[in-house]
């Protein structure tokens, strides 16, 4: 007589569960490393673009105000 276990026998499903559980700790992992990235890089990057292109657009409107200055004809 074989002796009893109370192990169930390994089915597919248990299979497929241990796989989406891998899949999920993976997925995780890169999303981490992804935001990462962006907080490191991407964000700074912008940041900075951002104040070079609003420093640009001050200088064209401070240009502007003054060709409309020099050329305003009082009524």
């Amino acid at each position: 007589m074989a002796p009893e276990t109370n192990q169930k026998p390994k089915s597919a499903l248990d299979d497929i569960g241990r796989e989406i559980g891998e899949a999920a700790r993976k997925l995780e992992q890169e999303s981490e490393k992804v935001i990462s990235y962006l907080n490191s890089e991407v964000v700074p990057a912008i940041r900075t673009n951002s104040s070079k292109v609003l420093r640009v657009a001050a200088d064209k409107l401070a240009r502007l105000a003054e060709y409309m200055d020099q050329h305003h004809k009082p009524k």
